[in-house]
């Protein structure tokens, strides 16, 4: 399969470029796999949706169980002056810190961290040795070009960098198609309103939009939920730039399911209750960890570089809550998996025809 043959036309105007006045308050458009029905609808609706009578189960079923991904974004996005003598010096240039990949003797307060994985803009120009002030005169060096990733670079800093430096000095990293400087709003409706365990480096976006009012409505409507964390590395985001789709190789990203978690959805599971992942990151979490010959989920930490595209037979998942995707991305190859490539582009063209909007900030998606 090409990776042309997910490609679609979208209109620049239909790219959210803020989220809605309020979470709750997108466009949904309901897809049935079985009839390949459409509805438009609201997020707000899903209590309605899932609840009593959820056609997606068998008739007097228990309610779905909805996974929730819960990693929260760090403020990992840096600007950072460059100090390299030539044409660049003085240059203002963006790092997005990805991951540790090294942890350092500890300093006299017990942190590490110095060394990162870094994504660069304009990579090509970032060279080993050159170097970088970034905030409070902290210092950094390009010290290496990871293999087979062109954009991105290991960075060694002269002190530690830990998530309470980088919440005082980092930005909200928002996508690219984002075509704004972030604002201090971004830094509360780029995250879910139950964001807990720090580590993405982007929004596990299906998320934003539930509100605290719309999980009591799903509470109150005997939806249970629960949360499993897998934080977002940008190798999700990354363009596939192979042709066959097979040929691409995903990033590693980790993810960690608790007991509880894994025994709720295990239960739910045998009960003959539908499971409905909130987001990509949710579905490939879920995935990697079932273990098929015992039929349960692997406990505690792991990594996955899973790239589910069509052809993939889904073990967990049942349904899907997710938002509208970029053009040839991995993301959409996914949820072409879920419930066919056809049918999914020619929901994309109906949603471009019906003004929904597009990509993290924009409207919803419920595939049946």
């Amino acid at each position: 399969m090409r990776t042309k043959d997910f490609s679609f036309e979208l209109p620049g105007h239909l790219i959210a470029q803020y989220p809605p006045a309020e979470r709750g308050q997108s466009r949904l458009m309901v897809l049935d796999r079985k009839t390949r029905a459409r509805e438009h609808r609201m997020a707000a609706d899903l209590p309605d949706l899932l609840g009593t009578g959820f056609r997606g189960a068998a008739s007097g079923a228990a309610p779905p169980l909805l996974v929730f991904n819960n990693s929260r974004v760090r403020k990992a996005r840096l600007l950072g002056t460059a100090q390299t003598t030539g044409q660049t010096a003085g240059a203002q240039v963006e790092f997005l810190l990805i991951n540790k990949v090294k942890n350092d003797a500890p300093s006299p307060d017990g942190e590490s961290g110095t060394v990162w994985r870094a994504m660069v803009r304009r990579a090509k120009r970032r060279r080993p040795g050159s170097r970088y002030v970034f905030a409070g005169g902290v210092e950094g060096e390009i010290t290496g070009i990871e293999a087979g990733a062109g954009e991105f670079r290991i960075v060694k800093f002269d002190r530690p960098i830990n998530d309470e430096w980088l919440d005082k000095n980092g930005r909200i990293p928002l996508p690219p198609y984002i075509r704004r400087s972030d604002t201090a709003a971004d830094s509360e409706r780029y995250q879910t309103v139950y964001a807990d365990v720090i580590g993405s480096s982007a929004a596990p976006t299906a998320g934003l939009h539930f509100s605290r009012e719309l999980l009591e409505r799903l509470a109150a409507a005997g939806i249970e939920s629960a949360f499993v964390t897998l934080h977002v590395g940008l190798g999700t985001f990354l363009p596939v730039r192979v042709e066959n789709i097979e040929e691409h190789k995903m990033h590693e990203e980790v993810y960690r399911i608790d007991d509880e978690t894994a025994s709720r959805i295990e239960n739910a599971k045998t009960a003959g209750r539908k499971i409905i992942a909130v987001g990509t990151t949710s579905v490939r979490t879920l995935e990697s960890a079932w273990n098929e010959a015992s039929g349960k989920l692997r406990r505690g930490e792991g990594s996955t570089s899973i790239f589910i595209y069509p052809g993939y037979s889904f073990k967990v998942a049942d349904a899907l809550f997710t938002n509208f995707h970029t053009p040839e991305s991995t993301l959409l190859m996914l949820v072409s998996a879920f419930a066919g490539r056809e049918f999914i582009l020619e929901s994309y063209a109906e949603a471009v025809r019906e003004g929904y909007r597009f990509f993290s900030y924009g409207d919803a998606m419920l595939i049946l």
